[in-house]
This record gives structure tokens, C-alpha cells and sequence, in this order.
């Protein structure tokens, strides 16, 4: 927010310079980003966090200006009389609600041309374009006291009434209303969502943008003052479905001072007689249900063991009736009141927050807890592990190269549907956020891959043209939810591999699914698991011929592979032949198999005999599968079983590939013969035979 610093020196008598006002500003949690001169003037712009709308105007930044130097604040000239003569509008609220408090003003006979110059400079500085002077006046005082007002043309006003409610309750149909707003456009407004009507039709989005009918113009001569206190949760909600954001609706989805109301009004009616020389009339203000702020109770030991201050009872209620707070004190603890613009205070805790402002963040020295030697740790071994297994899972990522990323929880419908995942995919039944920050987000994600797929679009389009990623992150499956009713919490971990194929020297020529299939197997090999294999994967998104699913005692864990050139065109990465390669796996599944016991034994005392044989098996035959039957065979002296060679082409049929296969046999406490070694393959070899229902190859 530009806070220019001369408007906040006719609040409150600040004799500091500029800079000094902006480092106690930022000291306190206001933070002054930068001090932009303007002429004469030095313009604060202020990041006022979301919970102070109070502070989203000069009087708010006055406020806090005035319990820091300890200043009395000076609120603007709003006193005015009232012309002769009876208010021919009435006002009705419908939805009560959504409505706490609407009040409003009559003022007549007045002269529409351009504001005065130091309004228009004002506004300008502020970063608002002057329009005319009675719609100036209303931005003006919003700027100025922080709450949103809008001047109706009351010429135009049906019925003398004015009428607040949503389409639902004063039409009783619950199909949107087209609606013209201020700007031109035609709008669909939601049937639930708030609106201003007068008798006949509707004339303004409560708290956001008026009706294009009912502007102030240059033929304009009587107005009709509005304000109000506008449910916070209702604004935002109309606002973030209509896609529209104001001054106004941003400060009524924080929420205003519902005290203000008839000081802004007041203020304004006594601008626009300045400026436009009207003739004010009375008030209305409807006012259902009086606002009363709930007291807190706050211990002065619990202030003293929180913040780390040794504070009086005299300087807790100093700082905090600085602040606006009301303090009625007691033996061991207050009672304190917050003012009604400090709808974000509401515990003890918020209270001790206050102090620290006050007394200053700066002022409190740094120390080291307190820790007793020897204290007993609770003891939680499942939570050790997994906590200890992520750390290992994390290294074995790093020292292979990869860099981590942290992506937001949230994913899109059009994800899913780039990796073309089935309708009945469990991974499709995903949790719908209700106010996402944008469509792209509008669900909790089910799988890591989504985002990783955003982040090789955006190191690709960046001129990246290889690099390896890893996250590992929750997803949340909402189809298998908790006794709560909650989603299914799981820890997974996820890892790209991306690489442009380009004619180099020096480069490995493996080909990259192997690449990921290595790494895998050694991230797995660092958890201390065991038993695991590859299948051939059936994911959709995933190249059918360069594709794995990962096994770990029989069970599923995850997949690995090449993504689809499906998927792959419809990321519209622009390069040619790219290779994508991508692996994620279910955490909560594997901590059950890593951290396994080591055993160690001494190295072997005796040789080892190494036999190579070559099958010919039917095509689609997994070589998974082949290890595990040889595997399988019952025999102490097989050692190791690796496969080293599959190959398809002249002298074997179409329909029939070539696995090689490798055994070494050992003896732990003798020599091995030749002889019972030919015999113990030769009968390895034709149990291999007759699960393949293979041939040898010559």
C-alpha cells in the first residue's frame, strides 16, 4: 500500500524523518519495502500483512504511528449540519447475515466537475486515477479512514428504497442474475451472492463494483451516500468467482471497522459540500445486532514466561491502551478489550503478540533455551525409522546428482488428463479445494508427477537441457479415506530424468531407462532393501516397451520408465527427440522392507565357478520372471544370477527373443569341482526350460 507521508503527518505529530518512521513501522510487523520520493513528498510503501485490514489506510498506519511515539491521533473534519427536511429512501436488509450494519447519507443539489488539486494528487500518489469529485471523495475517504463507501445517483434510484440481498432471497430464483457492473461488462451473479437493489431492480455487488445505471455522471445533482459492513467470507467468495478485485472488495474480505460507519460517511458528505458544494441531509442507519467485541483474559505470568520481559502491570496496560485496547486490570491477570478494528485479536496469544510489537522486536535480546542433560526423549522407533529412512532416501538422491524441488500440494483436473489416466483410476478421485488461488490448483494431488511435469516445462522453456529433480512430498487419496473421513495421507517420492538426445562426445550411450532402472535399484540398495523386482508396467503414461513397475516382496511399490511421446507432445516441450524419464514410489509401502538387519560374513576362502547360458523364449516373456525361477531353485551353492544380455533379430523367430544369463556358484567351506558344477546348471538350466517352456540356444 503507498502511504504518502505528509497524509499521515495530519493524523498524528510525527517530528521524525522519513526513514526513521519507516524502520519503526517495519520494526512493529508494518514493513516499509521502499520510501519513493515525490517532490516534496515521500511516498512509504507499506506491505500491511493479511491480518491488519486496519491498517489498510492512513488513520491505520496513524494509529500505529501514535502508540509508537506515544502521540495523540487526529481524526479529519466530518462534523456537518444537516439540511431541512424529511429522507425520502428507506432502507431494508434481507439478509442480515451477510449484512451486519447499512448506513447511508442524502446529499443534494451538488456540482459535478474535476476535484481539486490536492485530491487529484493525492489519489495519484496512492496509485488511484481522480474520476470526478464525488466519486473522488469516496475513494478519498476510503484511502483515508479505511473503509469503502459508493455514491449512488439517487435520480436514479427506483422507488426511494434500497434493498440488500442476495438474488435467491428477493427474487426467489436461484439461476445467476445478469448484471452490467460499473466497468461495461455483463456478469453472471451467483444467486447466493449479495447484492443492493432498489425497488424494482438490482444496482450494485455489494462491497465490490456498482451498477452501471446508477453512476455518478456529469448530470448527476443528488446522491446517495452508501456504507456498510459486508460479511468478509461472502465478499471474498463473490469476488474470487466473479474475478473481480477492487480497493473495496479487498478491504471488505479482511474485514472493516464496523464502528467507522457513520465517521466515513459523515466525512464524506463534508468533502463532497467542500468540493461539490451539496447540501447534506440526515442519516440512515440500519443496525440489527450492536457489535461487541469479546473480552480476553490474559495472566501477567504467563505475558512474562512467553515473551521473555519482565513488563509492569503499568507497562501492559500503557502499550496496550496505546493501541486502542481497553485494559481493566486485576491481582494476576486483565482483562482486555480489543477495539472494533482489531478483528484479528481473539486470545491471550494475540495479546502477547501486541506486547512484543509495542514494546519492540528489536529491543528483545537473543538467548539459548534452557536444556536439562540427561532428559528422557520419548521413544518412538516406527517414527525413528521413517524418519531416518526419508534422510537416507534423500542422500541417495543427492549424491546421484539429482537436485530437490518443493512444489505446492495442489494439482489440476487438465494434469490428469494429460497423463491420460483411466476414469476408474483410484488416482482420479482427488480432493476438490473449495477456494483454490487458481484453476490450474483446484485439487489436493494424488501423485508427484504432475508437478514434476510443471517443473521440466519450466527448466526446458528456460533453456535447461538436462538436469535430474526429485520431491518427496505427500499426496492425498481420497478414495481410501481415514476413519475421520479424511484422505488418505502417503509419503511418496518422485524423480525426474531429462536429457536432450544430441550428437556428443563424451557422453554415455545406455540408454537412459536403464539409467533410472540403475538408479533405482541403488537408492533401493541404500535403504537396506531386499527382494525387489521389475515388471512391465501398464501405466498410461508410460513408454509400453521402456516401462517397469517396481516389486518389493511381491508387492507394488511404484513404477519407473520413459515417459509416452503421448504425454510427451501434449507438454508441448519444443525439442527434438527429448527423453523424459520418470520413477515415483509409495514411501508408506517400503518403510515395512528398508532398515533391514545387516548380516556380515568374511570374505570367501574358496573360488568361485561362473557358468553363461543363452534360452530363447517366447517374446513377451519378462526376464523378471526368468531371474526369479532361477532364483527360486533350491541350492546352497548358487551365489549370484545376473542377466546380461536380451536380443531379438537374425537366426531367432519374430515371435521368440534371446536371454543370456549369468551364474556363479560358490562353496563356503570347500573347492568346487567342475563336474558337480556341469551337472547342478545343467539341471538349473532345464528347470529355467520348463517354466519357459524355452529352448536352449546353440
Amino acid at each position: 500500500m503507498r502511504v504518502p507521508f505528509g497524509w499521515v503527518k495530519e493524523f498524528v505529530p510525527v517530528t521524525a524523518s522519513a526513514e526513521e518512521v519507516a524502520h519503526r513501522l517495519t520494526m512493529v510487523g508494518l514493513e516499509v519495502e521502499a520510501l519513493e520520493p515525490d517532490g516534496d513528498e515521500m511516498i512509504f510503501e507499506v506491505n500491511v500483512t493479511p491480518n491488519r485490514p486496519d491498517c489498510l489506510s492512513i488513520a491505520g498506519i496513524a494509529r500505529e504511528l501514535s502508540a509508537i511515539y506515544g502521540s495523540e491521533i487526529k481524526i479529519p473534519e466530518h462534523t456537518i449540519i444537516s439540511g431541512p427536511g424529511e429522507l425520502d429512501i428507506n432502507v431494508d436488509i434481507l439478509d442480515t447475515a451477510l449484512c451486519r450494519r447499512y448506513a447511508g447519507r442524502v446529499v443534494r443539489s451538488l456540482t459535478i466537475g474535476p476535484s481539486p488539486e490536492w485530491m487529484k494528487k493525492r489519489l495519484e500518489q496512492c496509485g488511484i486515477r481522480s474520476i470526478n469529485n464525488v466519486v473522488d471523495v469516496t475513494n478519498y475517504v476510503l484511502l483515508e479512514l479505511g473503509h469503502p463507501l459508493h455514491a449512488f445517483d439517487l435520480g436514479t434510484i427506483r422507488g426511494g428504497q434500497i434493498r440488500v440481498g442476495t438474488p435467491s432471497r428477493v427474487t426467489g430464483n436461484n439461476a445467476a442474475l445478469a448484471f452490467t457492473t460499473l466497468d461495461g461488462t455483463l456478469r453472471e451473479i451467483p444467486s447466493d451472492s449479495l447484492m443492493i437493489w432498489d425497488a424494482e431492480r438490482p444496482v450494485a455487488v455489494a462491497g465490490i463494483m456498482g451498477g452501471q445505471d446508477t453512476e455518478v455522471t456529469s448530470g448527476t445533482k443528488d446522491v446517495f451516500i452508501e456504507g456498510a459492513y459486508f460479511d468478509p467470507v461472502s465478499i471474498r467468495r463473490t469476488a474470487k468467482t466473479l474475478g473481480i478485485k477492487t480497493e473495496s472488495s479487498y478491504r471488505f474480505e479482511r474485514g472493516t471497522d464496523i464502528k467507522m460507519l457513520k465517521k466515513a460517511i459523515d466525512r464524506a458528505a463534508y468533502l463532497m459540500k467542500k468540493v461539490a458544494g451539496g447540501v447534506a441531509f440526515g442519516k440512515i442507519d440500519i443496525y440489527p445486532k450492536k457489535y461487541a467485541q469479546a473480552a480476553i483474559r490474559v495472566s501477567y505470568d504467563k505475558i512474562s514466561r512467553v515473551l521473555g520481559l519482565t513488563l509492569t502491570k503499568e507497562d501492559i496496560s500503557l502499550y496496550l491502551k496505546r493501541l486502542g485496547f481497553t485494559v481493566k486490570e486485576n491481582s494476576d491477570y486483565c482483562i482486555v478489550t480489543p477495539p472494533a478494528y482489531r478483528t484479528d485479536v481473539s486470545r491471550d496469544a494475540d495479546i502477547m503478540e501486541e506486547l512484543a510489537r509495542a514494546y519492540g522486536y528489536d529491543r528483545i535480546l537473543a538467548e539459548l533455551p534452557l536444556a536439562t542433560v540427561g532428559m528422557e526423549v520419548e521413544d518412538n522407533p516406527e517414527k525413528d525409522t521413517r524418519e531416518r529412512l526419508l534422510g537416507d532416501l534423500k542422500e541417495s538422491f543427492l549424491k546421484a546428482g539429482f537436485t530437490e524441488v518443493i512444489n505446492y500440494s495442489f494439482m489440476g483436473e487438465q494434469d490428469l488428463e494429460v497423463l491420460g489416466l483411466a476414469e476408474d483410476d483410484e488416482r482420479r478421485t482427488a480432493v476438490r479445494i473449495r477456494n483454490p488461488l487458481r484453476a490450474e490448483d483446484s485439487y489436493m494431488r494424488t501423485m508427484l508427477a504432475p508437478s514434476l511435469m510443471r517443473n521440466v516445462v519450466h527448466n526446458v522453456v528456460h533453456g535447461n537441457r538436462e538436469f535430474r529433480l526429485f520431491e518427496i512430498s505427500k499426496v492425498f487419496l481420497n478414495r481410501r479415506p481415514t476413519e475421520a473421513g479424511l484422505p488418505e495421507e502417503r509419503t511418496h517420492c518422485a524423480a525426474v530424468l531429462y536429457r536432450e538426445k544430441m550428437q556428443t562426445l563424451y557422453r554415455e550411450n545406455t540408454p537412459d531407462f536403464f539409467i533410472m532402472k540403475g538408479l533405482v535399484e541403488a537408492v533401493l540398495n541404500d535403504l537396506k532393501i531386499r527382494s525387489w523386482s521389475f515388471v512391465r508396467s501398464q501405466e498410461p503414461f508410460l513408454h509400453p516397451g521402456q516401462s517397469a513397475d517396481i516389486l518389493i516382496g511381491g508387492e507394488r511399490m511404484g513404477y519407473l520408465g520413459a515417459l509416452s511421446p503421448l504425454v510427451t507432445d501434449r507438454l508441448d516441450i519444443s525439442v527434438r527427440k527429448p527423453s523424459l524419464m520418470l520413477m515415483e514410489i509409495d514411501m508408506n509401502a517400503v518403510v515395512p522392507y528398508a532398515m533391514q538387519e545387516l548380516k556380515y560374513m568374511s570374505l570367501p576362502k574358496y573360488p568361485y565357478i561362473e557358468r553363461d547360458t543363452a534360452i530363447i523364449v517366447d517374446a513377451s516373456l519378462e526376464a523378471a520372471s526368468i531371474i526369479g525361477w532361477l532364483r527360486d531353485y533350491p541350492s546352497d551353492l548358487i551365489e549370484d544370477i545376473s542377466l546380461f544380455d536380451v536380443y531379438q533379430g537374425v537366426n531367432i523367430p519374430g515371435d521368440r527373443k534371446s536371454i543370456a544369463f549369468n551364474v556363479r556358484y560358490r562353496a563356503l567351506e570347500r573347492t568346487l569341482r567342475d563336474e558337480e558344477i556341469d551337472s547342478l546348471h545343467q539341471a538349473l538350466v532345464e528347470h529355467v526350460l520348463g517354466k519357459t517352456k524355452g529352448e536352449l540356444r546353440k
